[in-house]
């Protein structure tokens, strides 16, 4: 189950900028990819997300369900670790790009990684600390971190303006399905 960290429900459309980071916990993949499903339904286009995390602590789950909410086939992402990018076809086209392997400035720019960010793209990079000089000012940040063996913690931050208009959208949509869900199967056990 994924599930907001337990504070009051804001009667604002946008998430007050004193909830950011949005801090939700995860036990399972598939709340992880429910979570990117989510993102994908509201996103855009245009839009840079910057993943951060340890190996193993759910950021490819996270692009799949972006990637179902954008329209594309989830069997269809895979980690592009020894491909750097992978590209995915949905309402909006996803790139989904992971820089563990970058080691230099140089590899970096022969990606072609700058090129995405024009356009209606959307750009999920994993291990973005990796390349964040030359990421979009105006990006959404997640950082996902292990808690136990199923039990991620995710963090959502946004570092501009149209980034705080998606991560609001966001929070409005999981919070429905969420209240909806609880409705559906009893009261949230939290």
């Amino acid at each position: 189950m994924v599930r907001p960290a337990k504070t009051k429900q804001s009667a604002t459309r946008r998430v007050p900028v004193s909830r950011l980071p949005w801090k939700l916990t995860s036990t399972s993949r598939q709340y992880t990819t429910r979570l990117g499903r989510v993102i994908g339904r509201v996103l855009r286009g245009g839009e840079t997300i910057a993943l951060y995390g340890p190996l193993g602590a759910g950021k490819t789950a996270l692009v799949r369900g972006i990637a179902q909410g954008l329209g594309a086939p989830p069997t269809a992402v895979t980690s592009p670790t020894f491909v750097v990018i992978h590209e995915y076809q949905g309402r909006l086209p996803l790139a989904h790009v992971d820089l563990y392997r970058i080691g230099s400035l140089r590899e970096l720019e022969s990606t072609g990684l700058t090129e995405y960010f024009s356009g209606q793209t959307v750009t999920a990079i994993e291990w973005a600390d990796r390349g964040l000089a030359s990421l979009p000012q105006d990006r959404i940040e997640i950082t996902l971190s292990h808690r136990a063996a199923q039990t991620r913690m995710i963090q959502l931050s946004v570092t501009g303006p149209k980034s705080h208009e998606v991560l609001t959208l966001v929070h409005e949509q999981y919070s429905l399905t969420d209240r909806v869900r609880r409705t559906a199967t009893g009261p949230s056990t939290q």
